[in-house]
């Protein structure tokens, strides 16, 4: 069987979960699991597999765990999630659901995984932030990044530290096929992490363990090679706690365990490729990219540990981005600024919708200019936002934009945004003159 080759999952499939009921779990691990040919480790496995994985904590791995390869226990939910449309645009997931079957679509001969978690949670403590009751909310004219996302794109600080243990490993063991991989296979790794004893996946579909809340990123080391398994957890710590279903803003859990990407914040403002659907952008409120809202309100974080890792904690993006210097970037300096970092995943067009949906949550009057400016992008999408923010701050400013712009606006869909948008503004005229 030929492997499928690296194909790199979007930032926001890191989020992604289906629930998988315990005894699931406790069915893939009683699969049999063939030695017909197997390759086995110089040393026995549990003195290699020891120290397979003080070599990982060596490497800033905080958790890891090995299991079987095998077929999930809980794949047919996958299919369910799917079939429920709950995927959004993301047809990728549909297209490759069938290699998910078994981790030999990514490795042939698979026999072992290595799951591995490097946190990455770093907190700038110093950001223009004032408190509500609903937790730390931006000033106006700011746009909240998620935090995984504020340094060194993680794939490639994660893929390094794979080759590296890839290297001692063969080392070693000369003879081993052993592939390392971070959000580049269809690997169900949340399922996995389970299998390997890292901890559960939470209500928010979130991987979580006790010790290390869930502010961490998954990756996997693959290889033909038999190795000493742990035991997997087989319990929900989750309890009664719905503080994660209760805080979404867009309401994106329709049950716990199972998340509706169509609807997450995550989704909507690094993989969705169109316009936001009018109905979610309010819900938004100030997340320019990613959200945190289900992390920072879950009570196993609250004692979690900051990253050590460098990368993570030198904020190449911030946690805080200027919208209205954001819209003045062409593509070259947009390009400059973030290519090395997540925020590159939703490009210049995406990035900049977003950040003008931020400014009309914010009711940004300062920003006026900056979204007048933005009304005539060459994107469709950002002229679209624009004039929806315009609509949301109202005034013979923003109205008088959106006039000028609907005499020369050629696309159907960004005036009719220009046309609710002068409704909205007329709207708010009549109100305050009443």
């Amino acid at each position: 069987m030929t492997p499928l080759t690296n194909r790199r999952k979007p930032c926001y499939v890191r989020h992604l979960a289906c629930h998988l009921p315990r005894d699931t779990f406790r069915t893939s691990l009683g699969m049999s699991i063939s030695q017909k040919n197997h390759n086995s480790p110089p040393n026995p496995p549990v003195a290699f597999t020891k120290s397979l994985k003080e070599r990982a904590r060596e490497l800033g791995f905080a958790l890891c765990g090995v299991c079987p390869a095998v077929t999930p226990g809980g794949l047919h939910h996958l299919a369910q999630w799917l079939d429920a449309g709950y995927a959004g645009e993301m047809t990728f997931l549909e297209e490759y659901a069938h290699a998910h079957e078994h981790p030999r679509y990514v490795l042939d001969g698979a026999r072992s995984l290595l799951l591995l978690a490097m946190n990455y949670h770093a907190p700038q403590h110093h950001a223009p932030y004032y408190r509500e009751e609903a937790g730390h909310v931006l000033e106006p004219g700011h746009g909240r990044v998620a935090s995984y996302a504020r340094g060194t794109d993680y794939h490639d600080v994660i893929h390094g530290r794979l080759r590296e243990l890839k290297d001692w490993f063969h080392a070693q063991h000369p003879a081993a096929a052993v592939r390392g991989v971070v959000d580049s296979a269809p690997i169900m790794e949340r399922e996995f992490a389970q299998l390997a004893g890292l901890g559960w996946i939470g209500k928010n579909t979130l991987l979580l363990n006790r010790q290390q809340g869930s502010w961490f990123l998954l990756s996997v080391l693959l290889t033909d090679v038999v190795l000493d398994y742990d035991a997997a957890t087989e319990v929900d710590h989750c309890g009664t706690c719905t503080a994660c279903l209760d805080a979404c803003p867009t309401d994106a859990f329709p049950s716990p365990y199972v998340v509706d990407a169509r609807k997450c914040i995550s989704y909507l403002t690094i993989e969705h490729r169109t316009q936001i659907p009018k109905e979610l952008r309010a819900g938004m409120g100030d997340w320019l990219f990613g959200c945190d809202v289900c992390q920072e309100v879950c009570p196993w974080n609250n004692h979690a540990p900051e990253a050590t890792e460098n990368s993570f904690r030198q904020h190449i993006a911030g946690d805080h981005i200027d919208l209205c210097e954001l819209l003045t970037l062409d593509e070259t300096e947009f390009r400059r600024r973030f290519r090395r970092t997540p925020l590159w995943r939703p490009k210049r067009r995406g990035l900049l919708r977003n950040a003008a949906i931020v400014l009309g949550n914010q009711r940004h009057r300062p920003a006026l200019p900056a979204l007048g400016q933005a009304l005539s992008d060459e994107e469709s999408i950002i002229r679209g936002a624009a004039a929806w923010a315009l609509g949301q701050i109202g005034g013979e400013q923003a109205l008088l934009a959106l006039r000028g712009r609907n005499t020369v606006e050629t696309d159907p869909d960004v005036c009719d945004e220009i046309a609710a948008a002068i409704a909205q503004c007329d709207q708010s005229s009549r109100l305050t003159a009443d």
